[in-house]
């Protein structure tokens, strides 16, 4: 088996910025929404932290965390 990678670690010297973790988005039941494949819709139900079932209207579809190509309207 091969060991998993560990993370890069930015050096205080470095001519780079630091990277900069996104902040972890939180929608609710009820949310409009908005996705780069799917369009508008509504989120039906949440999986804390896991996932997001949100109806598009012409399908429902299950959205995993960390919500990437999806945004709050």
């Amino acid at each position: 088996m091969t060991k998993p990678a560990a993370p890069k670690r930015h050096l205080p010297t470095s001519p780079f910025k630091a990277p900069v973790t996104p902040t972890p988005k939180h929608f609710t039941e009820g949310d409009q929404v908005t996705h780069d494949v799917y369009g508008l819709g509504r989120v039906i139900s949440i999986e804390e932290g896991i996932a997001a079932l949100v109806d598009f209207g012409s399908e429902q579809v299950r959205i995993l965390s960390p919500y990437a190509k999806m945004t709050k309207l």
